[in-house]
């Protein structure tokens, strides 16, 4: 049996990392595949990533390294499809790519590389694409819609969907429906709350939601602090409900960022303190009670400038000694020191908020998994509907696990859809 021109197997709602993954997946099982993308082109969050290098994966990717309600939704996926299978198919695409710390793995010229390697794989596979589609209306066909008796249950059609292209009004019919429509970080690349309104149609729950590998911002006396600071980083280990990351943190001109930052934020809450080791790599009460032996004349400021960066030392001096500030070594006692030393291990920052979504590089929670199978990816309430990627509750962390996670569930819808 023929399909109509408005009629597919299988029509994908965002052409995104897992979209496009899933697309070249099911059309390489002969599935007449659509992808309906609402911005001017498609990627756009892919050709971001990483500075415009992609960090398309890791090479150490486990359970641990995501959030979700349920901790264990994302290991049948992450099985199926795993890093080394990505990087398989960057290797047979010849793209130069890199490891960097934590084993995160990029892109040594562009990220376009990885773009073009999926729109390649989809056009080869014959998926078809299309972009400046606005959705309407999605609706769940009755059966007697689809009861023709010679039809193969793969090729009736369970969803209709009413949509703009451009300003073509258009109506289109599909056997599967994945939405693959990413979540609510950074709007300007395309970010929505589609998924979750399509949720909601279908009765699927949602868990809580907020902005995720995110910049703090401060209302305190840390702002203005932040601001002087503006543009320095430094290695620190931060730590906040029970986990704790050791990267670079950057002070901006509205609080604090860079990569421990992005990390710690997946598991604050607000009205949560963070807290900070300044020099992580050092026992700071032995160094210091070293440093009052042997430097005995020098000031307190001189001596932490030797690791510290000396306009950090200069605001710390203000914040936790400004009436000993030209006192000698010899002149604090061991209690004193003892303290300055607990306070450079434990800065206790509590952020007044995050940034948001409009800089978010993920959306903490989603569509609850409780709803989805593990293995198909498919509402286990609603046959044909499928959700992969970002819209779900899996959220990595910072490193290439939220592209894999886009790859590995795309890839296991690809093949059930």
């Amino acid at each position: 049996m023929q399909f109509g021109a408005n009629h597919f197997d299988v029509i994908i709602l965002g052409a995104g990392a897992s979209g496009l993954m899933c697309a070249l997946t099911a059309a390489q099982r002969g599935r007449r595949v659509l992808v309906l993308e609402k911005a001017n082109k498609v990627g756009k969050k892919i050709l971001m990533s990483g500075g415009g290098r992609c960090n398309f994966t890791n090479h150490f990717v486990e359970a641990d390294n995501f959030i979700s309600a349920n901790p264990h939704f994302c290991k049948a996926a992450l099985t199926r499809y795993t890093q080394w299978d990505f990087i398989g198919m960057v290797e047979r695409y010849g793209i130069a790519f890199e490891e960097r710390k934590h084993s995160q793995l990029f892109c040594l010229d562009s990220a376009k590389d990885i773009l073009n390697m999926l729109l390649d794989e989809c056009a080869q596979a014959g998926a078809e694409i299309r972009s400046h589609c606005t959705i309407d209306k999605i609706s769940a066909l009755p059966e007697q819609a689809y009861s023709d008796k010679h039809a193969q249950e793969n090729q009736r059609s369970r969803y209709q969907i009413a949509l703009h292209q451009g300003q073509t009004p258009l109506k289109l019919e599909c056997h599967s429906l994945v939405v693959a429509t990413g979540a609510l970080s950074i709007p300007s690349l395309g970010g929505s709350g589609l998924g979750y309104d399509i949720a909601k149609q279908f009765g699927i729950a949602l868990t809580e939601r907020q902005a995720g590998l995110v910049p703090f911002m401060f209302s305190d006396a840390m702002k203005p602090l932040c601001e002087r600071l503006a543009g320095l980083a430094l290695e620190v280990e931060v730590s906040c409900n029970k986990r704790q990351f050791t990267e670079n943190m950057l002070f901006t001109h509205r609080g604090i960022s860079g990569p421990a930052i992005l990390q710690i934020s997946n598991y604050w809450n607000p009205g949560n303190e963070i807290v900070v080791n300044l020099l992580p790599q050092l026992d700071i009460a032995n160094w210091l009670h070293s440093a009052k032996q042997q430097q005995s004349k020098s000031l307190l400021r001189t001596v932490l400038a030797q690791q510290l960066s000396k306009g950090l030392v200069a605001e710390l001096q203000t914040l936790w000694w400004p009436d000993s500030a030209e006192l000698t070594l010899a002149s604090f006692s061991d209690k004193q020191l003892a303290a300055i030393a607990e306070k450079l291990q434990h800065w206790r920052l509590k952020p007044s908020a995050t940034e948001g979504y409009r800089t978010a590089e993920v959306t903490r929670g989603g569509v609850d998994t409780a709803a989805i199978s593990s293995k198909t990816m498919e509402v286990k309430s609603q046959a044909g509907l499928y959700f992969i990627g970002e819209v779900l509750d899996v959220t990595g962390h910072l490193g290439g696990f939220n592209f894999q996670w886009a790859w590995s569930s795309g890839y296991s819808a690809g093949l059930a859809c």
